[in-house]
């Protein structure tokens, strides 16, 4: 492939820069170092067929990436099978131990005695077998449908950390992939790694052009490693979902999502796509940072990033000594969580400590991008439909919505469920949302998990596993830190906003129960969404009005006249009554107080909050609010509103009539919520006679 790049300043010119100038392990005869010329990521390449971004050539040369194939990879291991039975018989010996314990403690009844020190025992044996099994301890730390919640817990701490390996061999792996020495490419690089993890180690550096960078290197035989690995785990699980009737998961399956991760995170042009894409969604949100790539310097074993200067959040002391708001980032770092979880559904899958840095400018800055997911736009419409179920005490269409969220096969029984998660969720819905806590609720629902046939997505388990840590961080900031609290406003917002037809009905569903406008719902959605830092209320009162003059909102339109019917009628009825006691009172009648719903008066009540509350949100203005009168005036849905209004008040007022004038043999009618009508009580009499 003959290269050559092309100036962004001066299109009209190219330098033959050969490809080790940019390409770093292809040859070209006519070359000159690497870093005699500066390559941007603007910097165009001249290729045979045409022009190439530097990214782009970055990815082609990543084409011999691994890539997770388990047949391709089953084909290569049968054919090794010295190799396979060395490695599988070093794993059995390291777990026959305690595979041993395990079998002692059922005969002796000490299984519940001992499950803590046979926890910790399992997270030390996978640290001991290397990178595949320190992140398969990882991913099962996510799996409630798995592993016992002691288990859980204790892999939770599992550690991605290895001995680092010899500065030879990762500068060896840096000429290989840019084609030149890393002192002939960096102007600086550490002289040991400053972290080393399971995947790879870490060195800060310098690019000549100035800037301080990571550089990231892979560890050697990592690929061949963990392939041989994840082919003797696989065949283990195939293997024992055969013969074990008790496992519910498919094993074989989760260990291709494992293997399709493990594979991912190994190819650091990946990482770098990843971080790009988490800059480009959320980048822009207040107070959050993402590092930059240099994609010049990256290839698949090779990662170039931005250096970022910062402290652990989990260091208070060093936070406080450079005068950071912790409890703020925490909360900034909590709104990015929701978006990601939520709105755009890719999301950062390993939040821990080390990944989450404040900086002295006072920003949330993210790293590593190698664990990333996805939640797929049906599945986030699903977890927020599940809130609204949580919220209305639905158990029933909370079991419903884990079938919807392929959590239960659509054949399972939800018979015994439902109770099990109203065990589960009562105690918390008694609590305020400033109460709950995250970790408690998950851990009782994980146990669930593990005793019914649940089968928890990887999305799920990542996503828990994302806001569990990030609630650990939290707590350790401020004890006092609830995440569901910081969230709630988000939640609200959402259902407020989002036009997706999944929420309009979740919507209507928390706002409407046998029938009845829940007025309070409406108010305390208003009150928390106008916390959330974009709420745009005048975009959501469009949204509203689009929504509710629409054929999907003909339900909604003959609620608000029934309430306005109600609401106008007691206004009115209390007018009346006041007047006729002024007029009692000249002629000397004495008039009781009207008899008035107390449910109508609380409604009148919450109108008046709801009204206070749009008033004082940022953004709420009244002028534009009256400016929209006209308009609505005009539309023929209006119009029959107003129509059904006035016919429903004549209704009542030729009730009231009837019953204050030609029946007054009879005590007053007094209208029901129910819409019956009852005899009280006189509600005027007459003098007696002198």
């Amino acid at each position: 492939m003959n290269v050559k790049t092309v100036s962004p300043a001066s299109p009209q010119t190219y330098v033959n820069s050969g490809t080790q100038a940019v390409l770093g392990n292809l040859q070209d005869a006519n070359t000159i170092p690497l870093q005699a010329v500066p390559v941007s990521l603007e910097t165009e390449v001249v290729t045979d067929d045409r022009l190439k971004s530097v990214r782009e050539i970055a990815f082609e040369l990543a084409g011999d990436a691994v890539r997770y194939d388990p047949v391709a990879i089953a084909a290569l291991y049968q054919n090794r099978p010295l190799q396979v039975w060395g490695r599988l018989s070093s794993v059995v010996w390291t777990f026959f131990s305690f595979a041993f314990s395990l079998w002692f403690d059922g005969k002796t009844g000490r299984t519940l005695k001992n499950e803590k020190r046979r926890a910790v025992r399992l997270r030390e044996i996978l640290a001991q077998l290397g990178p595949a099994f320190i992140k398969i301890g990882q991913a099962l730390s996510t799996r409630p449908d798995l592993v016992p919640p002691v288990y859980l817990e204790e892999l939770t701490t599992l550690q991605d950390q290895l001995p680092a390996f010899p500065n030879e061999v990762a500068y060896q792996f840096i000429q290989e992939e840019l084609g030149a020495h890393p002192k002939d490419i960096y102007a600086e690089i550490s002289a040991d790694p400053i972290a080393a993890a399971s995947l790879g180690q870490v060195y800060k550096g310098k690019l000549k052009t100035g800037e301080t960078v990571a550089i990231k290197v892979q560890r050697p035989g990592l690929a061949e490693n963990i392939g041989l690995d994840i082919y003797i785990l696989r065949r283990v699980a195939v293997w024992a979902q055969n013969n074990f009737k008790i496992i519910r998961s498919d094993l074989a399956s989760i260990m291709d999502e494992l293997g399709e991760r493990i594979y991912e995170e190994m190819d650091y042009t990946h990482e770098g796509q990843n971080a790009e894409r988490f800059a480009q969604l959320y980048g822009h949100i207040k107070d959050i940072y993402v590092p930059s790539i240099y994609w010049e310097y990256t290839r698949r074993r090779v990662l170039t990033m931005e250096w970022i200067t910062g402290i652990k959040l989990t260091n208070l002391e060093a936070v406080k000594a450079q005068g950071i708001d912790a409890p703020y980032l925490i909360e900034v770092g909590v709104q990015c969580s929701l978006r990601q979880l939520l709105e755009h559904g890719f999301f950062h899958a390993d939040p821990h400590p080390g990944n989450l840095l404040a900086t002295p400018d006072g920003q949330l800055a993210y790293l590593d991008f190698g664990m990333m997911s996805e939640v797929k736009p049906y599945q986030r419409y699903g977890l927020l439909e599940a809130v609204v179920h949580l919220v209305n005490r639905d158990f029933e269409g909370l079991a419903r919505d884990y079938v919807k969220l392929e959590f239960l096969t659509p054949d399972t029984d939800l018979t015994p469920i439902i109770p099990a998660l109203a065990g589960v969720f009562n105690n918390a819905l008694g609590a305020s949302v400033a109460e709950l806590n995250f970790k408690s609720i998950t851990d009782e629902l994980s146990a669930v998990m593990y005793e019914y046939p649940f089968r928890v997505p990887a999305y799920y388990a990542l996503i828990i596993r994302s806001l569990v840590t990030l609630e650990g961080i939290a707590i350790n900031v401020d004890p006092e830190f609830k995440v569901l609290s910081k969230a709630y406003p988000y939640v609200a917002k959402r259902l407020l906003s989002d036009p997706a037809p999944e929420l309009r009905a979740s919507l209507k569903d928390l706002l409407f129960k046998q029938g009845e406008f829940r007025w309070n719902r409406l108010e305390n959605l208003l009150n928390n969404a106008r916390e959330s830092d974009d709420y745009d209320v005048s975009k959501i009162m469009n949204q509203a009005l689009e929504y509710l003059f629409s054929e999907r909102g003909d339900f909604i339109r003959d609620r608000i006249v029934a309430e306005l019917v109600k609401s106008l009628d007691t206004l009115s009825s209390n007018a009346f009554a006041n007047a006729k006691a002024v007029v009692g009172e000249w002629f000397g009648v004495k008039a009781n107080q009207p008899v008035v719903s107390q449910t109508e008066q609380k409604n009148l009540e919450h109108i008046k909050r709801i009204w206070d509350i749009l008033q004082s949100t940022p953004g709420f203005d009244t002028m534009k609010v009256l400016q929209l009168l006209p308009q609505l005036l005009v539309k023929p849905e209006v119009q029959n509103m107003g129509q059904k209004v006035v016919g429903g008040l004549a209704q009542r007022a030729v009730a009231r009539v009837i019953r204050e004038f030609l029946l007054s043999q009879e005590p007053p009618l007094v209208i029901a919520e129910n819409g019956s009508y009852s005899h009280p009580s006189p509600q005027l009499s007459l003098p007696a006679a002198k």
